[in-house]
C-alpha cells in the first residue's frame, strides 16, 4: 500500500484525486481570456461539425472545367477560413471514396451543410458530404492563425 501511495504522489495523481466530501468543480483554466476568445467551455473544449467529403456521382472530366472547379474549391476554403467558420480542411492520402474533410466551428449539421453547399465540388456533384458532430479542443480555433505563419506567402 505504501508503494502505491508513493507512486501516486510521484506521478502527481494524489493531488488530483477527489476526496470524500470535497467539491468536484473543475480547476480554473490556465488562460481564461484565451479560452473565452476561442469559445472554450469549462473543459477547454467546444462543438464543431466534421464533414467527410466523399466521391460524388458526377466526376468532372480532366480539363479546364475541372481545373476551374477545384480553383473555386480552394477559393471557397480560404473564404470560409477567413470568416472563422472553417477550422481545418484537407485531403485524405489513401485511395478510397473518402476524398477529404472539413471541420467547421458551428453548432449544427444544418449550419455546416449551408456552408458546404457553397463549394463548387459539391455543386457539380464531384463530391458529396457526410456530417458528424465533434467535441474537441477549442485550440483548433487557433489553427488557421498558426498556419498563416508557417505557410508560404
Amino acid at each position: 500500500m505504501r508503494a502505491f501511495l508513493t507512486a501516486m504522489v510521484l506521478l502527481g495523481i494524489w493531488g488530483t484525486m477527489p476526496v470524500a466530501g470535497q467539491d468536484k468543480k473543475a480547476p480554473a483554466v490556465a488562460d481564461p481570456e484565451l479560452a473565452k476568445q476561442l469559445g472554450a467551455d469549462e473543459r477547454g473544449m467546444r462543438k464543431y461539425v466534421l464533414v467527410i467529403l466523399k466521391t460524388g456521382p458526377n466526376r468532372v472530366p480532366e480539363g479546364p472545367a475541372r481545373d476551374e472547379m477545384f480553383k473555386g474549391h480552394f477559393v471557397n476554403i480560404e473564404r470560409l477560413a477567413e470568416a472563422r467558420k472553417l477550422v481545418a480542411a484537407g485531403p485524405f492520402g489513401d485511395k478510397t471514396d473518402w476524398r477529404g474533410m472539413f471541420i467547421f466551428a458551428v453548432d449544427t449539421q444544418e449550419e455546416a451543410a449551408a456552408l458546404v453547399a457553397t463549394d463548387p465540388v459539391i455543386k457539380k456533384g464531384e463530391m458529396v458530404a457526410e456530417y458528424h458532430t465533434l467535441y474537441s479542443s477549442a485550440a483548433l480555433m487557433a489553427l488557421n492563425d498558426i498556419h498563416a505563419k508557417i505557410a508560404p506567402k
